[in-house]
């Protein structure tokens, strides 16, 4: 079976890749698949931004807010998940259109990658969870680098989970995520990727959108769903950007002002991070909307090129 030719839509936070995304379906005949590790989750549709269903234009979305925060999930799943509903979109004769910035998705959909089976230790988990309270995140983080520098540099600070979990994979397995990661791209080709990336080649121009997006996220209620959040777990779960950084205010250890001046720093420093995962990535055709006349006939026209070379 031939692989499925399939568009990513990828770039940093705040760029604009769901509203092309969205555009490029209406044109395309395509469906959405998220590819984002936040927006996977329910009760943070805030701080997530996941679309909403005025967003997504009756376009089919797909791997948004079907688990508990408390869940877990891994990229081996994520995978699994992704490649049957991409599989499911082209056997109705659809465009499968991956969207979202987790580079970590991205590469292990694009790359065809086969995971070993996973090994879990729950007493060592408990332990490291223990560590990571104790020590805090950017501590925990520091010393990642020093085992898997490849992993530590793409995870953010907040993302207690996946940095728990690098340390449980080398104590059990002796090998770091990104050994497992390179070992991994063995698997069979089931799909064959277009990567579109957006981004601004102004850096301030895509800060002053990240800004502004962290401002109209509170008047939608971010606040509110960083509280309930709060109240349910006492703090301990509040890990998701965009709750994490009110905890301070929740707290009662700084104002909202300071409270969203760090939440606008720390997604401006997540976006610079996602530039660097994705710039590494020679395939990815980069948009630049501050430049392009019209970002959407540009993407089209790469998406129709690729999907007309796979019907030759």
């Amino acid at each position: 079976m031939s692989p499925v030719r399939t568009v990513f839509i990828v770039g940093p936070t705040a760029s604009g890749k769901t509203a092309l995304s969205v555009e490029l379906a209406k044109k395309m005949r395509g469906e959405i698949v998220s590819a984002d590790s936040m927006q996977i989750y329910r009760g943070m549709p805030v701080a997530s931004a996941v679309p909403d269903m005025a967003e997504r234009q009756n376009i089919p979305h797909f791997l948004l807010e079907f688990l508990d925060p408390d869940e877990e999930y891994s990229v081996a799943q994520y995978v699994t998940a992704a490649r049957q509903c991409i599989k499911e979109i082209a056997a109705r004769g659809h465009c499968p259109i991956v969207v979202g910035g987790t580079g970590l998705y991205i590469n292990a959909l694009a790359d065809n990658l086969v995971f070993p089976e996973e090994k879990t230790d729950k007493d060592l988990r408990k332990d490291l969870e223990r560590q990571f309270d104790t020590l805090g995140a950017e501590a925990m983080l520091s010393r990642l680098s020093e085992i898997d520098p490849e992993t530590a540099a793409r995870l953010h600070p907040g993302d207690k989970r996946r940095i728990i979990r690098a340390f449980e994979v080398y104590a059990l397995t002796g090998k770091t995520v990104a050994e497992q990661n390179a070992y991994s791209r063995r698997g069979k080709r089931e799909i064959e990727p277009l990567l579109i990336g957006i981004t601004f080649r102004d850096r301030g121009r895509l800060y002053e959108r990240i800004n502004l997006r962290v401002d109209r996220m509170l008047e939608n209620g971010l606040l509110e769903e960083a509280k309930a959040a709060y109240a349910k777990t006492g703090g301990g779960a509040v890990q998701a950007i965009g709750h994490k950084e009110l905890s301070g205010f929740l707290e009662g250890t700084s104002t909202l002002e300071e409270a969203a001046e760090h939440l606008k720093q720390q997604t401006r420093r997540y976006a610079k991070r996602q530039l660097t995962w994705f710039g590494k990535d020679e395939r990815i055709h980069w948009l630049y909307a501050d430049e392009e006349p019209d970002l959407l006939t540009a993407a089209y026209a790469l998406a129709t090129a690729f999907w007309k070379e796979g019907v030759q």
